[in-house]
């Protein structure tokens, strides 16, 4: 194969004012520079797009650098090495990197990961494997400090990440595992999963749907929206309960100041435990959640949804339906 010597890229044109439009996007066409000893050359073949590169669309300061105006975006993707310039990673292999937005990215070798692509689809690194299932498990397990017979609530939980915590607390022993969600399908999708109970947010008030769904309360609180469901989880925790939070979708686009949760005084009473975290402070467990995961995985116990997208001038479209909700399970694109 011979390597290619240009490839296009997506650029962050524009920060995005509340919701984000595809004119804050921008496909461009580079050169490819000759690598240097130690290097590779990476064909995507996947990436992916996930909740927080919203944040990252802002210029303020976070975890992670935000990205930068006129300069392309980044995220985990995989693909196929077609040049290297290492002895540690020859053509053919298939990598995973954190490169994603373009056809073809240049690394350092050890800026790649080699996978094994025989067992598993590549994907899968990309979200059960990859930087989901870390998070879903991290969040349950260490964050939330998740004891078998917990009852467990989970919103967004049809998305990459709240889809793996419930089936993980279900397979640790949960008492009862709730999920909300933002349609009938994926409502119906939940209860396929295992979940004991399950409702669409737009029914009517969170906090009625989950008295409802938890009529004896939650132990956990594993939250990817934050806002009214926040609010609702606080009303319904029992004594000493726990909340991992992950991640907070309802605000990502928000232009004003959103008041919810407005009961946080619960909290002292209640005892709760209400903890922030980052995945990437979690790779200790990294080898202990591959381990149980591929073990789940080859039992048939754990099931995978994916939303795919083909094409990179498809990927803008792609983020945009993420945060309005158009994925079951991980959004991919395919390169």
């Amino acid at each position: 194969m011979t390597a290619p010597t240009s490839t296009r890229q997506i650029v962050l044109a524009a920060r995005p004012q509340g919701w984000p439009t595809p004119d804050d996007f921008r496909i461009e066409t580079i050169e490819l520079p000759e690598l240097a000893d130690g290097q590779v050359l990476v064909r995507n073949t996947a990436m992916s797009v996930d909740p927080y590169m919203r944040g990252r669309m802002n210029d303020v300061k976070s975890y992670v650098p935000p990205f930068r105006l006129d300069e392309p975006l980044d995220g985990g993707a995989v693909g196929e090495v077609v040049a290297s310039r290492s002895e540690s990673v020859p053509v053919g292999a298939r990598v995973l990197h954190g490169l994603g937005w373009r056809e073809h990215a240049i690394l350092p070798a050890d800026g790649v990961t080699v996978i094994d692509t025989e067992r598993v689809s590549e994907t899968a690194y990309l979200g059960v494997l990859g930087m989901p299932g870390l998070t879903a498990y991290a969040g349950l397990t260490a964050v939330a400090g998740f004891r078998e017979g917990d009852a467990v609530f989970v919103s967004g939980a049809a998305g990459a990440v709240g889809s793996l915590v419930g089936q993980i607390a279900r397979l640790m022993g949960a008492s009862r595992v709730i999920g909300s969600a933002g349609s009938p399908d994926k409502v119906q999708r939940l209860r396929d999963l295992g979940f004991d109970a399950a409702f669409d947010y737009h029914d009517g008030p969170v906090a009625d749907r989950l008295r409802e769904a938890a009529p004896d309360g939650i132990d956990v609180y594993f939250d990817n929206v934050g806002g009214e469901h926040l609010e609702a989880a606080i009303g319904r925790l029992n004594l000493h309960g726990r909340v991992a939070m992950c991640g907070a979708i309802s605000q990502y686009n928000a232009t004003e100041p959103t008041p919810a949760p407005r009961n946080l005084a619960l909290a002292i009473g209640k005892q709760l435990t209400l903890r922030g975290f980052i995945v990437g402070s979690y790779s200790h467990l990294a080898d202990e959640f591959r381990g149980r995961m591929t073990d789940w995985i080859a039992a048939g116990d754990i099931s995978v949804d994916e939303t795919r997208r083909e094409g990179l001038d498809a990927a803008p479209q792609a983020f945009i339906d993420l945060m309005r909700g158009a994925n079951t399970g991980k959004m991919v694109v395919t390169l």
